[in-house]
């Protein structure tokens, strides 16, 4: 049961009745009283009234109380909290109905260049990505992953001249390959001789020469599998066919130009074709280019971006569409949903969104490097968070946690002491959070019974029981998972309180079993909460 949902229904109308047109009540859990409201207080400059007799007036009409200079104070009956309690604990959703309009969202996520290894760069799109898709899951909507991969052009086709310039044995594995592009890009750099042949490759790659196709189809298979490994440690839900390449969009490129072309969406500039959508200017505040042919024939990331844009729409139904990408890329996709939507690829009722993220950083507050100032590999990570930790799924569990806690639209300091940490708000303190719940409930003799809430220990555990729908809400619809992982926290933090008050084996039959009925709807709101966001919920640590 969603309480602050239910107490804004029974707000509303005496609102509306006395500021004479609809209000938000912005129910708002309060440390003075359950929950409060602070409508009162917007409305006076509109109304031109004090705020406290505008509360007081809806405040006779509800039966709430008056504080402060018009806040509206809501308490809750122990009735209330306590079948509201009873329901959650009845309901394999824990109380949480699913969406009743159920949107199709297309999520791109992850989305690493093939041929390379995974490196720290990709950790925060993969980890929010994948707790987003769990949570809208679950929610009821209909998500279709998309690990959007970069496996085409130039890059590939320096790759493959210099495997075979090497001999093209393949028994090579993603590490070698990593350095064989290293390379091959000083090569492409240096020598003009090599950068013509890397380019004729791509050209045969991209025309189905049989030797050129076969070799690259072993790089992606080599890379997929590769990427599919690490996904498995992270407990990251992207599979085998999530996969989509830029080279899925290959053929339909021309037809993006084509068709912008017809709608007058594209200028040549300097032997590129270009769009300028409407309202993006450049630091000279002349209008900004969106580069979708270069001038030398080949296509820009735009528009391979467009079509597979168009291809959600069209193909896969999407009503939504989201993007978990980092921030810098944000001028870059608000550009393209532009263009897509003046070339009517996006229609109105089709919303598409930049999930953008910030960076993460060492303890010297710079970007996070190995010593020797390279890009750290992913698996060298993942190896050194178990090692540190005393079981793997914790060493995995600080990782996406430290990710997941912090708004993502902000930087974090990656510092594995406060990670690991079995206290504070760590991913550690939340799985020793579960085994705890679940060692108690164990322990205690007897089937759980009905809750009743007689100490304010218990009461307050409860309240924190109730807002897990709204906290689930709050984080897939702002796309923040911060908002989930917070509230998980404050529930174990609450949780643990409660065991230090209020015995459980120790206590009369009646009380035990009523607690242990907490404790049991505690552990499970806690495992499914944990679970959305991708931490794996350990019985015994």
């Amino acid at each position: 049961m969603n309480l602050e949902k239910l107490l804004h229904d029974q707000l509303a109308p005496a609102l509306e009745a006395v500021a004479g047109e609809p209000v938000d009540p912005a129910v708002r859990v309060s440390p003075f009283a359950d929950f409060q409201s602070a409508a009162p207080l917007t409305l006076a400059r509109r109304l031109g009234r004090p705020p406290r007799e505008i509360a007081a007036e809806v405040a006779a009409r509800t039966g709430f109380t008056v504080s402060g200079p018009g806040f509206l104070n809501i308490t809750l009956p122990d009735e209330m909290i306590t079948a509201a309690l009873e329901a959650a604990a009845g309901d394999p959703r824990l109380g949480v109905a699913p969406a009743t309009r159920p949107e199709r969202i297309v999520l791109d996520y992850s989305s690493p260049n093939l041929a390379k290894e995974m490196h720290v760069g990709h950790l925060r799109s993969t980890i929010i990505g994948d707790a987003l898709a769990r949570i809208l899951d679950w929610q009821g909507h209909h998500v279709h992953r998309a690990n959007h991969v970069g496996d085409w052009g130039t890059p590939f086709g320096m790759l493959i001249e210099h495997l075979i310039e090497e001999g093209g044995a393949r028994d090579h594995s993603l590490g070698d390959l990593t350095a064989f592009y290293r390379a091959a890009r000083v090569k492409f750099d240096t020598d003009e001789d090599f950068r013509t042949r890397a380019r004729l490759r791509v050209v045969a790659l991209q025309a189905g020469d049989g030797p050129t196709r076969e070799l690259w189809r072993w790089l992606t298979g080599l890379s997929e599998q590769a990427f599919l490994d690490s996904y498995q440690r992270l407990g990251i839900t992207l599979g085998p066919g999530d996969f989509a390449g830029e080279s899925c969009y290959q053929d339909d490129l021309a037809g993006i130009v084509a068709e912008l072309g017809e709608k007058g969406l594209l200028t040549e500039s300097d032997g590129a074709l270009c769009a300028f959508p409407s309202g993006f200017t450049g630091r000279d505040g002349g209008p900004l280019p969106l580069i979708i042919r270069k001038g030398d024939g080949g296509f820009g990331y735009a528009a391979t971006d467009l079509a597979a844009l168009r291809h959600r729409v069209r193909n896969l139904g999407a009503t939504q569409l989201l993007y978990v990408v980092g921030t810098p890329q944000r001028m870059h996709f608000q550009m393209v949903f532009a263009v897509a939507r003046e070339a009517g690829w996006l229609p109105p009722e089709v919303s598409a969104e930049h999930i953008g993220f910030g960076s993460i950083l060492g303890t010297d507050g710079r970007m996070l490097k190995t010593r020797a100032g390279g890009t750290i590999r992913l698996a060298e990570l993942l190896d050194e968070a178990v090692a540190r930790a005393s079981a793997p799924e914790i060493g995995i569990a600080a990782i996406k946690y430290a990710d997941l806690s912090g708004d993502r639209r902000a930087d974090y300091v990656f510092d594995w002491d406060r990670m690991l940490a079995s206290t504070g708000n760590t991913g550690p303190y939340l799985q020793y959070a579960y085994a705890r719940i679940r060692s108690l409930t164990r322990r205690a003799a007897r089937e759980p019974g009905r809750i009743r809430v007689t100490d304010p220990a218990e009461r307050a555990l409860g309240l924190v029981l109730l807002g897990f729908e709204p906290a689930l809400q709050a984080a897939g619809a702002a796309r923040e998972p911060h908002r989930l992982a917070g509230y998980l926290h404050d529930l174990a933090a609450v949780f643990n309180a409660f065991w230090e008050r209020c015995p459980v084996a120790t206590a009369e039959p009646g009380v035990r079993a009523s607690r242990k009925a907490l404790a049991e709807l505690s552990g499970r709101t806690l495992h499914t909460g944990m679970s959305l966001l991708g931490i794996e919920a350990p019985e015994r640590i």
